[in-house]
């Protein structure tokens, strides 16, 4: 039987091409020779994922190399540590006129006059029901659909696990929040619900529990310490979750960053810098790997502070002023996305993207097509990591 052929132009061809290439290398004398084995490996690890599906194809010891946990982990550290954000890209939550995600290329955005965003099936697809992206990590996205049913999802391989429910049973009335991470000591992802509700008299109530997809169940751990949790996502950084708390009637005026600790199931307070006069709202995120907090104030500038070091006080960094110079009456700055070595940061503008350069004090507006407005922005890489864990 004759192979298949084709075209010069096809993007089969090309990665026929590419296949070869890593395979085989011509020597001066013309003579094809076979690549080392470390060095197919070392270029095979910077190859992007959707390129690597098709790569299995190639032969067994292909699909057994491409599959295998610590090639996943070595491709996903290369994939992570890129300078130029080529495998990271945005997931955008949407509400109006209907619920949806799509998702488009970091890099245009923070580079491109106009950045392309794509329409994206995600578990449970439904215009009537809310979708929310409770956090990502390592290429995996956890999403909660209306609130309650939580996936697992790799949208660059397209695979997806349900999470079984949580099982709690609390007054009618309480509210969830959650938090996604990666557990590094036990190679283990995990999911935290906290499960709250408020009784007569103000009394406060909740109950926390935590998933691990490695065994594939949820245990119950000691209730939210540190206060009240806000109502937003906990944020993921140095091996902890962090939700931001206001605190009970008997703590101090001040609010709170309130820690969970996966690995050892405790909690803690991280330390806040002097953010200086005057009244500001805060909002908690994730800026390079660190904690960081934004605080708008009155308005008129808003401050962006990065902790450097993990549980050092003293590494609180005030890394940017952001004015407000167009009407500020309409949006606040809120979530940091992302921040280049010149100083360059992009961040969400009530329902749209900036791209601040400090240098020359100028805003510049990428423009996204086939997205309006949307809800919510995240950031992921594309990696080869799997939801369906094997134990």
């Amino acid at each position: 039987m004759k192979g298949k052929r084709y075209s010069s132009d096809s993007p089969e061809h090309d990665e026929s091409k590419k296949i070869k290439t890593i395979r085989r290398i011509e020597t001066r004398d013309g003579e094809i020779r076979n690549l080392p084995e470390e060095i197919i490996i070392e270029i095979l690890a910077r190859v992007p994922v959707k390129s690597l599906l098709k790569f299995r194809c190639v032969s067994k010891s292909w699909h057994s190399l491409i599959s295998s946990s610590q090639f996943i982990k070595t491709h996903l550290k290369n994939a992570t540590n890129k300078s130029n954000f080529s495998n990271h890209r945005v997931m955008v939550t949407i509400c109006n006129p209907h619920f949806d995600l799509k998702h488009c290329s970091l890099r245009s955005l923070m580079f491109e006059p106009v950045t392309v965003a794509s329409n994206i099936d995600y578990p449970q697809k439904n215009p009537h029901k809310a979708v929310w992206i409770v956090g990502s990590c390592n290429g995996l996205i956890c999403i909660a659909i209306d609130e309650k049913d939580i996936y697992l999802w790799n949208p660059t391989t397209r695979v997806s696990r349900k999470i079984p429910p949580a099982a709690v049973k609390m007054k009618q009335g309480f509210y969830y929040l959650w938090g996604f991470g990666y557990n590094e000591p036990d190679d283990d992802y995990n999911i935290v619900g906290i499960f709250c509700v408020f009784g007569s008299g103000g009394v406060y109530e909740s109950i926390v529990k935590i998933y691990s997809l490695r065994a594939n169940s949820w245990k119950r751990i000691e209730d939210f310490k540190g206060g009240i949790p806000l109502d937003d996502s906990g944020k993921f950084a140095s091996g902890k979750i962090h939700f931001s708390a206001t605190p009970g009637i008997d703590l101090d005026s001040r609010w709170k960053i309130v820690s969970l600790d996966m690995k050892n199931e405790v909690y803690g307070i991280v330390e806040q810098p002097n953010y200086g006069e005057g009244y500001f709202d805060s909002f908690l995120g994730v800026l390079g790997g660190c904690i960081c907090v934004l605080c708008n104030y009155q308005k008129t500038r808003a401050d962006v502070w990065v902790m450097k070091e993990y549980g050092v006080k003293e590494s609180w960094s005030k890394v940017v002023t952001i004015p407000y110079v167009n009407d500020p009456g309409r949006f606040l700055y809120s979530k940091p996305l992302c921040m280049l070595p010149n100083g360059d940061i992009s961040l969400v503008f009530g329902n749209h993207f900036i791209v601040y350069n400090v240098k020359d004090n100028s805003f510049r507006h990428p423009e996204t097509s086939n997205v309006a407005a949307f809800l919510e922005a995240d950031i992921y890489v594309e990696s080869l990591v799997s939801p369906e864990m094997e134990v």
